[in-house]
């Protein structure tokens, strides 16, 4: 166990200095593992979840596939048109960015939506970076609203075996989805008191034109597919494909989506671009990760970590959930969430297993903390990064100072929220 404890501090501490090199890390960790005996070899396999890798996959292919219809600007058009002034238009494009990143990668929804901003900004002769600032951290928001809206909703799906009808109604109880909805209607708020002044006009000059659609069927065809696969009876398929079927069928519809696009244009030139802008780095990192929990768990380090918590909090579960939703939060705000919620939802399970309780409240605090957490700093969320550096592009340097004051009451605002009804509901 401390050989075990020793190799995942020094792995955990390489991933948060040498983020450039976090997939190569966690490999080689992954390869420590199981060469030192602490994971036998024969459990190689097994400790990778395939369903989360081909989920993840599927979706980046299908979203490369939606971006480059050109559907997100028009529907970014048509609500920019409805809009009486700066004020609402930012709003607007927030809440935008949030409804769509609840089913994209809050990175990608951040590159569809951005762009728009900026567009309006340069009209306007203003500044984009308040409208930016709010884009990214809404869109971080909604990540945690269903089953493919991030990669950790989606850890949390494969880890709890969640399906995506889960995140809106689970085991009878109000889901994730609406605890976030909640989030994101107090943090509205927020943005209107921030953005009160802003009240210049604004007007849409030209609308983006779309002229294949079929991205967008492939898109809600996706979700409407996972839904189904949720309701549906699995009585008559294979073991193995129950295990995966959300990745096989978001594997699946970006396949068809392929075909079509060779079909179409007669040529391999766009699907061999979006198959070369699939982010390898996170699929890598994922894999090394999976084997790593898999090398402390076998160790019984998750074990220990979880007495732990449940020592330091007196078996009290409000303050073992608290220190749940508020570490992660902290913690978000300086890490990637990825590996911290890979890593977390062991723990979370033991703790809930030596208290004797239902883990539901502590993974979704866990998702709550570690998700919307991200939103307090420039660094805590890649959505964030991706969206300064546009604004660095237009010869914008945000200090962190100044992205915090945005930042910083949006979150609280959504967290407290958050933190208060899912204890409220599931404890």
């Amino acid at each position: 166990m401390v050989l075990a404890l020793v190799l995942f501090a020094l792995t955990y501490a390489g991933l948060l200095f040498f983020s450039r090199f976090r997939a190569y890390i966690a490999l080689a960790s992954a390869s420590l593992f199981v060469i030192l005996g602490i994971l036998p070899a024969g459990k190689i396999a097994g400790a990778v979840d395939w369903n989360v890798i081909m989920m993840i996959t599927g979706t980046m292919g299908v979203v490369s596939l939606f971006i480059n219809s050109r559907m997100p600007s028009l529907l970014a058009d048509l609500i920019i048109d409805k809009t009486p002034n700066v004020k609402w238009a930012v709003i607007s494009l927030a809440l935008f960015a949030g409804v769509i990143s609840a089913f994209v990668d809050n990175v990608a929804t951040v590159l569809m939506v951005a762009p728009v901003a900026v567009t309006i900004s340069r009209k306007l002769k203003i500044s984009p970076v308040n409208a930016i600032i709010a884009i990214a951290i809404s869109s971080n928001l909604q990540g945690a609203a269903t089953l493919v809206g991030d990669t950790t909703s989606i850890l949390l799906g494969g880890y709890a075996g969640m399906n995506f009808l889960d995140f809106f109604v689970y085991r009878g109880r109000i889901g994730l989805f609406w605890v976030v909805q909640v989030g994101a209607l107090v943090s509205m708020f927020v943005l209107l008191a921030l953005f009160r002044k802003d009240k210049d006009p604004v007007e849409c000059d030209e609308r983006t034109v779309v002229e294949d659609y079929v991205p967008t069927a492939l898109m809600l065809g996706t979700i409407f597919l996972l839904i189904l696969a949720s309701l549906l009876s699995k009585d008559w398929m294979a073991p193995w494909v129950v295990d995966h079927i959300n990745g096989l069928i978001c594997m699946g519809i970006m396949g068809v989506g392929f075909i079509y696009n060779i079909v179409k244009t007669k040529s391999t030139r766009i699907v061999l671009e979006i198959i070369k802008e699939i982010d390898y780095f996170t699929l890598l990192l994922l894999a090394g990760l999976f084997i790593v929990i898999a090398g402390i768990t076998e160790a019984g380090v998750v074990d220990a970590i979880s007495a732990l918590f449940v020592r330091v909090s007196g078996d009290n579960v409000f303050v073992i959930y608290t220190l749940i939703v508020w570490v992660s939060v902290l913690l978000s705000a300086f890490i990637d969430n990825i590996p911290y919620v890979a890593t977390m939802l062991p723990v979370a399970s033991g703790i809930a297993s030596q208290l004797g309780i239902d883990p539901t409240l502590i993974y979704f605090g866990l998702l709550v903390g570690a998700t919307l957490g991200g939103n307090l700093t420039p660094i805590g969320a890649s959505a964030n990064i991706a969206g300064l550096g546009i604004l660095r592009k237009e010869g914008y340097e945000v200090k962190a100072g100044y992205f915090m004051k945005i930042s910083v009451p949006f979150t609280l605002a959504a967290v407290i929220s958050g933190y208060l009804l899912v204890w409220l509901i599931w404890a």
